[in-house]
């Protein structure tokens, strides 16, 4: 079924702000897909984010996967770590006994089960054996009184995901109550702070450091900017001595890990390091969403653009967010940065040469029907995309760790 149906993903935040997991949906025509072909689901995300070699690339992010009871004993699901993976169940289920030993099993095997549709009353510890987590969803606006009652009843053994979410005024008052996780379009709302207009002092050191990288600056040109900022020349230097950089050996000269890097990939780590240097108060979510969504745009650019494109793809994605984390239009932003007229198109109207790929990353993100329509018109495969959108998943987690 992955020949038809689209991933779409929405991030679960935790009550610190930190991205906790993703739930992962198929999508096609912009309606859920039957209950049939959910194990398809299971069966795709194992074989694309559980590496035989590298083991689980999504770090210490959960995934929560929609499934019914004739699933729980699909193979797939045993390719997945059972720590990092939730099912998520209508809670009518648990009125069959087989279904229910089926769940029991599942959760014994250390599998989390997500309840949907259970009633405040239900809420009891005879879910214990069930259950990992209760979803609760928000109607009308509300949302604090509702999450009371839940809160008010809320067992030890059990966590509360609380849905839609969708502003920061009632995710402060749901974590207030001891709500465990939320979804909503949190990583699309920037965190209400004291925004500062125009750049901090390391953003502007950073971004004369793209500028130079941009027209070829010589390496001890580079270097005696770099100077002037100890903290960026410390990140720089802990960049290429990670694990997942692999220099092989310990740098410990600027020009020497500028020269390891190399000016395209120094590029891409300075335009991450711009969006985080932000002082305008964004939650960390708006962070992790920027950094996929550049990814994913790149590789779906790479479908049917020459290679040397990527970093213009990359920068198209990564900066459609970052009116968001620095507190200004973008309109500002983009005179504030120069870019390539074609990435300035892809910002502003979704429109030129990257454009259209901008706006079928950003898609992955809505649920929307938007993603197979998109998608036809640029020529890639829906089994092109949820490759590209589940490998730009791994990768974010690796840069931004």
């Amino acid at each position: 079924m992955h020949h038809t149906n689209y991933i779409v993903r929405e991030p679960l935040l935790d009550p610190a702000q930190r991205v906790i997991g993703y739930e992962l949906l198929w999508k096609q025509g912009g309606q859920a897909v039957p209950d049939a072909e959910l194990e398809q689901l299971v069966g795709f995300v194992a074989e694309h984010v559980n590496h035989g070699e590298h083991g689980w690339l999504l770090r210490d992010k959960q995934l929560f996967l929609d499934a019914v009871p004739a699933m729980l004993s699909t193979d797939a699901l045993f390719d997945l770590p059972p720590e990092r993976t939730v099912l998520s169940l209508q809670a009518r289920h648990l009125m069959d006994p087989g279904a229910r030993a089926a769940i029991q099993a599942v959760r014994a095997g250390g599998v989390g089960i997500s309840l949907r549709g259970l009633d405040v009353k239900h809420l009891t510890p005879a879910l214990a054996p069930y259950a990992s987590h209760v979803e609760m969803r928000f109607a009308g606006i509300d949302v604090a009184a509702q999450a009371r009652t839940y809160a008010a009843a809320k067992q030890s053994a059990l966590r509360m995901v609380g849905r839609p979410v969708t502003n920061w005024i009632d995710y402060d008052a749901c974590a207030a109550l001891g709500l465990d996780a939320f979804v909503g379009k949190l990583h699309l709302t920037p965190r209400p702070g004291n925004p500062v207009k125009g750049l901090n002092p390391a953003q502007t050191i950073i971004l004369q450091l793209m500028q130079m990288v941009q027209n070829n600056e010589d390496i001890p040109k580079l270097e005696s900017v770099l100077k002037r900022d100890p903290a960026l020349t410390y990140k720089l230097l802990r960049n290429i001595n990670s694990a997942g950089f692999g220099a092989g050996r310990e740098v410990q000269s600027i020009r020497q890990a500028i020269s390891l890097m190399g000016y395209a990939p120094l590029y891409r780590w300075l335009t991450m390091l711009l969006a985080s240097a932000s002082a305008s108060g964004y939650s960390p979510v708006l962070m992790e969403t920027a950094v996929v969504r550049g990814r994913l745009t790149e590789l779906l650019g790479l479908h049917a653009l020459p290679k040397g494109e990527g970093e213009n793809l990359f920068v198209a994605g990564m900066f459609s967010l970052l009116d968001r984390l620095l507190g200004l239009p973008m309109k500002e932003v983009l005179e504030t940065i120069p870019l390539p007229p074609e990435v300035v198109r892809a910002l502003m109207a979704r429109e030129g040469m990257y454009g259209r790929y901008l706006a079928l990353a950003e898609a992955c993100e809505l649920s929307s029907n938007l993603v197979g329509s998109l998608a036809g018109a640029l020529d890639i495969s829906p089994l092109e995309v949820n490759k590209a959108h589940l490998s730009a998943l791994a990768w974010a987690q690796a840069v931004t760790q």
